[in-house]
């Protein structure tokens, strides 16, 4: 094979490898990215006077690891009905953008939550969630996830987990959720019942 050939294959596999190297790379950023920084994601798709103002982030259970990929961040919108636009992300891109009938929300003041106070990200709400003792020797799952104010106004991370049956392991089960404040990742409170694998 002639030299400039046989250097032409090398450097286009080269090339390649980059390429399907830089694209595994992104494809795993986007899956990883977190609750707070799809806050700065989606400023892009609401009204100036929206940006940064979130009441509530939430993730949809999550599907084949316990990181949620489809997450909702509902910022709040003096210009709609119900004062809220909510922007769906599925792996840190942008799905869709409502405005959501959320009646509750308006009855009880629908106030934004400080965003000097969201310290905790999802990730690291997860991982604290994770550390709970009474789930040391449980085959946890899934997660689900919400970022709103608690019942003193302070944010708090609410982590809903499952965990396989024990005599099931085809089966799953919701154990039950930790409240984590988002300030400073102290947990308040823990709701689990770990009997429900039984």
């Amino acid at each position: 094979m002639p030299m400039k050939l046989n250097r032409w294959m090398g450097s286009g596999k080269m090339l390649a490898a980059i390429l399907i190297f830089a694209a595994l790379s992104f494809t795993a950023r986007a899956a990883e990215v977190t609750a707070l920084e799809l806050i700065k994601e989606g400023n892009r798709h609401v009204g100036e006077d929206s940006k940064d103002k979130v009441t509530q982030i939430r993730s949809e259970k999550s599907v084949g690891g316990l990181v949620p990929t489809i997450w909702f961040v509902v910022f709040y919108d003096a210009d709609a009905r119900m004062k809220a636009t909510e922007v769906k992300f599925g792996g840190g891109k942008k799905m869709d953008v409502v405005r959501p009938f959320r009646l509750f929300e308006r009855a009880t003041g629908f106030q934004p939550m400080e965003r000097a106070k969201l310290k905790i990200d999802s990730d690291e709400a997860l991982k604290i969630a994770l550390k709970e003792p009474l789930l040391e020797k449980l085959k946890l799952t899934n997660s689900k996830m919400v970022l709103e104010k608690g019942e003193d106004t302070r944010p708090v991370w609410k982590v809903t987990l499952w965990a396989e049956k024990a005599r099931e392991p085809s089966k799953t089960v919701d154990i039950g959720t930790i409240v984590i404040l988002a300030e400073d990742g102290r947990v308040l409170d823990r709701f689990l019942n770990i009997n429900r694998i039984d």
